[in-house]
C-alpha cells in the first residue's frame, strides 16, 4: 500500500475496511485525496519530499523513535486504570498548603471536563473571550474581598512561586533608600516548600534571605520586605498587625501568604496592613492532583498594580459604549521589558482559577463560611480531645491545622492512622501534625483520635480555637454574582451563558502561531478526574503513589527519547519555569567547574520575551544578537558577541525552528561556535511540534531544552493555563536539574515549584497522547503539521506575503503573513484583520509577534482540509475588503475592517448608517448563514481600560448605564 503522509501504512478511502485508528482521528488530513490537494498547492509530489527539503539534512535523526506501538483508546484507558489502581486513596490530612475539597459535580462536568472551557486560549482577543474573562474577574473579586486588598490578578502558578514573585516585587517596588537593598525576611512558620523556592531564587539573584521567628520581633539590619504565613505551617493563627506595623516603620514592605478559606473567619491581611497577599485557591474545589495544577493568587495595595506579575482582568467599553472585559496591561511584562523584566511569568492557571471562582459562586459567602466553620470545629474537637488526654498541643489559636508533641511516638501514630486510611503529617520523631478540611467528618475525627490512642471528649476547651483579636468582622462576597446562583439549574445556565460568549477549539480552528492549538482528545482527558489520580496528596507516602510515579517515570522516559536528551524533569509547571530550570542547570554546571564568572546569555533579537526574562531571573546578563534580513541569526554579530564575551559566556538561547517559523540551516554552526567558546546551548522547545520524530535537539547541539506539554503534547490551554514546561538535559547537566522543595536543603539542586512533580494532575493527558500515537504516529503528526502550514502559506502568499521562508521557499509548522506594505498603503492594520476574522467565526492568528504588523498562523496537524480552506476563504475575502479601501469604496475608518467585529445588536440596529451593507458586515461569505457566531461585544477600547483599571466586579448599575 501507499504511505499516507509517508507514515503508517493506510488504506485508501475506497478500499479501507479496518476501523480508523486514534492517529487517523488526531490528524485532520489523513485522506489521500486531501493530502494530494495540499501537495499540489505546495508544489511537491510527496510529503517526504517536502520534509526533506524543509528540514536540514544535518539535523535529521538517524533512526525512528524507539517508542512502543500505538495503543487504541480502549487499551490506553485500560493501562491508565492499571496505573491508577496502584495508587492508594486516603483521607488526606497532611495539609501543608494542600487540602482535600469537593468539586461540585456541576463545575467538574461543565468546566473542568467541559471542552468549551478547557480548549480555550488565553483571552488576548477579548471580544471572543467575554465568558472566561467574566469568570476570571469573579476570581479577582473573590480574592480581593477575602484578603482585604483592592487589586488582584488572575492568576499565578502555585503558592511557593507566588511568594517568590511577591518577594521579587517587594525588592523592585520598595523605594525606601534605607530598605530597598536590605534582606528579605521569611517567618519561620512559612511553608517549607515556600522557603525552599524563595531561597533558590534568591541565590541566583544574589540577595539575602533570613528565616526568623517573627513572633519574637524583627531581626536586626536593613529589611526590604517580610513574608508572613496565615495560618502558619504549624497551624498558628496570630494577630500580625504589630509586626506588620513594625516592618513598615523600618521601611519594609509586607507580604502575607494566606489561606482563602481561613480568611472567611480570620481578619484579612489587608486589614492588618499588608501590602501584598498571596496564596493558593486550591481548596476552593480544585482537586489535590498530586500537587497541581492549582491557581495561585496575588493581591496588592493600590500603587503596586503596575508592578504586579501575571494577568489582570479589567473593565473597559466597546465601540458602542457597552462595558466589556479585557486583560488590562495585557502585553505580557516580559514581552515589553525583556532583559529588564523582573518576572518571567507567562502561563497562568486560568482553568483552575475559573473552577475556584465558580466554587465561590456556587457556595456564596454563607456557604464558604459554613465550610470553614466545619473544618475549624473538627480541628477544635481534635485539639481539645488530645489536650484532655495529656498531649501537648502546640498552639491555642488555630484554624484547621494542629501540631501535637508526642515524644517518641510519632512514627507509631502515623502508622496507626495510615492503617485506618488516614494520612497525617510526620514532622519529626516527636511531632505530628494534621489539617482538617471540607471533607472531614465526625467519623474521621474519631479515627484520628484512635490513632493517638484516645477518644473524643464531649467537653470543649474555651482556650482553643481562634483568638478574638484575629476574628473577621468585615463582610465579603457581597456582589450579586456570589449571591444569585444558588440552585444547580441557575449555576448550570450561568456556566453555559458564559461559555456561549466565547470561541474555543471546540467551535473553530484557533490558528495561533507559536501556540499549537491542536486536538485535546477526550480519551486523553478522561483520567484526570479519576479519584485515584486526582485525590492524591503531593506529600503522600511513596507506598500510596506507585501508579503516579510509574506514569511520571514512563512519560519522562518517552520525552527523553523524543528529544534526544539524557534526563527529563517534569517539575516546572509552565514553559517559563522550564526555561528558568534549564538556565539554572547551566549556571550550576559552570559554578561546579569553578567558572562562576560565566554569566552572559546570548539571545537573538527575535526570541520569545520569556527567554530574556528567564535569563535575568537566573542571574545572567543578557546580550542581544542581531537578526539578519532573512530572519536568521546575524553571524557577524554573533561571532563578535562571542568574542567580546568569550571568558564570561554562559550560554545562548535559541528557538528551533526559529521564532520566525523556519528551519534555519545554520543551527549546528551556531551551536558549535558557542561550545567552542565554553558556553552551553539552550534550545527553546516551544516549537518542538515541528521536530518530533524528525530531529532531536539533544542530538543536533542542544545541552538543555524546555518543552511545552500544553503545546506539542496536547495538554489543553484552558483559557490561559494549566501549562507544563518539562526541562530536558544532557548528562553533564543532569546533576543540576530541579530539586524537591519538600526535602530541599541549601546547597542542593534548586526547586522550581512547590511540589516535586509540579502540575502532575494533567500529565496523564500527555502520557495518553504519546501512547495513543506511538513513535510512527508522532512522526506522522509532525509531517502533517508541516504540510498544513506550507499549504496555508502557499494559498495565501499572493494575498498576504509570507515574511520568512527557508530552503525551497518552505516554512516549518507556522508562517508569518506580512501586512506592513498593505498597512502603509491603506491604513488597514494587522489588528483590523484579527478583529474582522471574528465576524467569520475565527480566533485570530498571533498578532504582532515576533514582528510588528504581521500575523503568525499555525494550523497544526489536527485541522482538516475543509477548516483550513474556510480560514483561507476568510483571509482572501478580507483581502478583498482591503482592496476596497485601496480603491476608495470606503475609508479605512468607515470600513468593515475597522468597525469589526460586528455584534448582533449592531447588525439589527434601526439606525444603520455605515458605508457597507449589513450583509457584508455579518455574512461576508455564504457559509456563515448556516452557522454564525456573533461576538457579545464590539471592538474594545484597550487604551481606555489601561488608563482606568476596574479590576473587580463592578456594581450592576454600571452595566445598566
Amino acid at each position: 500500500m501507499e504511505l499516507l503522509v509517508t507514515v503508517t501504512p493506510a488504506a485508501s478511502p475506497a478500499t479501507a475496511t479496518a476501523a480508523a485508528t486514534f492517529v487517523d482521528r488526531h490528524i485532520g488530513t489523513r485522506r489521500q485525496a486531501d493530502v494530494e490537494t495540499m501537495l499540489k498547492a505546495v508544489g511537491y509530489d510527496t510529503v517526504d519530499a517536502l520534509v526533506d527539503t524543509a528540514v536540514p539534512e544535518d539535523i535529521r535523526q538517524e533512526s525512528v523513535l524507539e517508542l512502543a506501538g500505538a495503543l487504541s483508546e480502549v487499551e490506553a484507558l485500560a493501562e491508565l486504570r492499571r496505573l491508577a489502581a496502584k495508587n492508594k486513596t486516603a483521607v488526606q490530612m497532611i495539609g501543608q498548603g494542600y487540602y482535600d475539597t469537593v468539586t461540585p459535580p456541576v463545575i467538574r462536568r461543565n468546566i473542568l471536563e467541559g471542552p468549551a472551557w478547557y480548549t480555550a486560549y488565553t483571552p488576548y482577543q477579548p471580544e471572543i473571550s467575554q465568558g472566561r474573562l467574566e469568570a476570571l474577574l469573579n476570581f479577582q473579586t473573590m480574592v480581593q474581598d477575602l484578603v482585604g486588598l483592592p487589586i488582584a490578578n488572575a492568576s499565578l502558578l502555585d503558592e511557593a512561586t507566588a511568594v517568590a514573585e511577591a518577594v521579587l516585587m517587594m525588592r523592585r517596588a520598595n523605594k525606601n533608600k534605607d530598605a530597598r537593598d536590605g534582606k528579605t525576611v521569611l517567618d519561620a512558620d512559612c511553608l517549607p516548600q515556600t522557603i525552599a523556592v524563595v531561597k533558590g531564587r534568591a541565590e541566583a539573584l544574589g540577595f539575602e534571605v533570613e528565616v526568623a521567628d517573627l513572633t519574637a520581633g524583627l531581626p536586626d539590619g536593613a529589611i526590604n520586605g517580610i513574608v508572613l504565613q496565615q495560618p502558619g505551617a504549624s497551624g498558628r493563627v496570630w494577630d500580625q498587625s504589630a509586626v506588620i506595623a513594625a516592618a513598615k516603620e523600618r521601611g519594609a514592605l509586607v507580604t502575607v501568604a494566606a489561606d482563602l478559606l481561613a480568611l472567611t473567619l480570620i481578619t484579612p491581611p489587608g486589614e492588618q496592613g499588608a501590602d501584598i497577599a498571596v496564596g493558593s485557591a486550591q481548596r476552593f474545589g480544585v482537586p489535590l492532583f498530586y500537587g497541581g495544577p492549582h491557581a495561585a493568587y496575588m493581591a496588592v495595595q493600590k500603587g503596586l498594580e503596575r508592578s504586579m506579575p501575571g494577568r489582570l482582568v479589567g473593565v473597559s467599553k466597546d465601540s458602542a459604549g457597552v462595558p466589556a472585559y479585557r486583560l488590562a496591561l495585557q502585553t505580557r511584562e516580559q514581552h515589553i521589558r525583556r532583559e529588564k523584566a523582573t518576572s518571567n511569568i507567562c502561563t497562568a492557571q486560568a482553568l483552575l482559577a475559573i473552577v475556584a471562582s465558580m466554587y465561590a459562586v456556587y457556595h456564596g459567602p454563607e456557604g464558604l463560611a459554613a465550610i470553614a466553620r466545619s473544618a475549624h470545629v473538627h480541628a477544635k474537637t481534635l485539639a481539645a480531645s488530645l489536650k484532655a488526654a495529656g498531649f501537648e498541643v502546640r498552639h491555642t489559636s488555630f484554624f484547621d491545622t494542629v501540631t501535637v508533641f508526642v515524644p517518641g511516638k510519632a512514627a507509631g501514630i502515623i502508622a496507626a492512622a495510615e492503617a485506618q486510611g488516614i494520612n497525617l503529617r510526620s514532622i519529626d520523631a516527636d511531632t505530628v501534625g494534621f489539617s482538617t478540611d471540607e471533607t472531614t467528618t465526625a467519623a474521621i475525627v474519631d479515627a484520628v483520635l484512635a490513632a493517638f490512642g484516645v477518644s473524643s471528649t464531649a467537653d470543649g476547651d474555651a482556650a482553643l480555637g481562634l483568638d478574638a483579636a484575629v476574628e473577621r468582622s468585615s463582610d465579603f462576597l457581597q456582589h450579586p454574582v456570589f449571591n444569585t446562583h444558588r440552585s444547580e439549574t441557575q449555576l448550570l445556565r450561568y456556566i453555559r451563558k458564559l461559555s456561549d460568549r466565547d470561541l474555543a477549539l471546540d467551535r473553530t480552528m484557533i490558528p495561533l502561531g507559536s501556540c499549537t492549538m491542536k486536538l485535546n482528545a477526550t480519551a486523553e482527558m478522561e483520567a484526570i478526574s479519576w479519584p485515584e489520580f486526582a485525590s492524591i496528596h503531593p506529600f503522600a507516602p511513596d507506598s500510596q503513589t506507585e501508579g503516579w510515579r510509574e506514569l511520571i517515570a514512563d512519560l519522562e522516559a518517552q520525552l527523553t527519547e523524543i528529544t534526544g536528551y539524557d534526563q527529563v524533569s517534569i517539575q516546572p509547571n509552565a514553559g517559563s519555569q522550564g526555561e528558568l530550570a534549564g538556565l539554572l542547570a547551566i549556571r550550576g554546571y559552570h559554578h561546579s567547574r569553578g567558572e562562576a564568572q560565566r554569566n552572559v546569555c546570548l539571545i537573538p533579537a527575535s526570541a520569545h520575551g520569556t527567554n530574556a526574562a528567564s535569563a535575568v531571573l537566573a542571574g545572567m546578563k543578557v546580550v542581544v544578537v542581531a537578526t539578519a534580513a532573512d530572519g536568521t541569526i546575524d553571524h557577524a554579530d554573533l561571532y563578535a558577541k562571542i568574542e567580546a564575551n568569550k571568558d564570561a559566556l554562559s550560554c545562548i538561547m535559541i528557538t528551533y525552528p526559529s521564532t520566525h517559523g523556519v528551519y534555519d540551516a545554520d543551527v549546528r554552526e551556531v551551536c558549535d561556535a558557542v561550545h567552542a567558546a565554553g558556553g552551553q546551548v539552550y534550545i527553546d522547545g516551544a516549537n518542538l511540534n515541528a521536530l518530533v520524530g524528525l530531529a532531536q535537539p539533544g542530538q543536533f547541539g542542544g545541552d538543555v531544552s524546555h518543552l511545552n506539554l500544553h503545546k506539542t503534547f496536547c495538554i489543553p490551554h484552558g483559557g490561559g493555563g494549566p501549562g507544563v514546561g518539562p526541562v530536558a538535559a544532557k548528562a553533564h547537566l543532569a546533576p543540576f536539574m530541579p530539586g524537591n522543595a519538600a526535602t530541599w536543603t541549601e546547597g542542593n539542586d534548586v526547586p522550581i515549584s512547590a511540589s516535586k512533580y509540579g502540575s502532575a494532575g494533567v500529565l496523564p493527558i500527555s502520557w495518553a497522547y504519546v501512547k495513543l500515537m506511538g513513535g510512527q504516529g508522532l512522526t506522522d503528526a509532525t509531517k502533517s503539521a508541516l504540510l498544513a502550514a506550507n499549504y496555508i502559506a502557499a494559498r495565501l502568499n499572493d494575498f498576504f506575503p509570507v515574511l520568512y521562508t527557508g530552503e525551497g521557499g518552505l516554512v516549518a509548522h507556522e508562517c508569518i503573513l506580512d501586512l506592513r506594505e498593505l498597512t502603509a498603503r491603506t491604513g488597514v492594520t494587522a489588528e483590523d484583520v484579527a478583529k474582522r476574522l471574528i465576524d467569520y467565526g475565527f480566533h485570530a492568528p498571533t498578532l504582532a509577534f515576533p514582528v510588528a504588523g504581521t500575523l503568525m498562523v499555525e494550523p497544526t496537524e489536527s485541522e482538516d482540509l475543509g477548516e483550513m480552506d474556510r480560514f483561507i476563504e476568510a483571509m482572501i475575502s478580507i483581502r478583498a475588503e482591503i482592496d476596497q479601501v485601496a480603491a476608495g469604496d470606503f475609508t479605512v475608518t468607515d470600513s468593515p475592517l475597522r468597525n469589526a467585529p460586528h455584534t448582533a445588536a449592531a447588525a439589527i440596529s434601526s439606525d444603520w448608517d455605515r458605508a457597507y451593507p449589513r450583509e457584508q458586515a455579518v455574512f461576508p461569505v455564504k457559509s456563515l448563514k448556516q452557522d454564525k457566531y456573533f461576538p457579545p461585544v464590539g471592538r474594545i477600547d484597550g487604551a481606555a481600560g489601561d488608563r482606568n483599571l476596574i479590576c473587580s466586579c463592578p456594581p450592576l448599575s454600571e452595566f445598566e448605564n
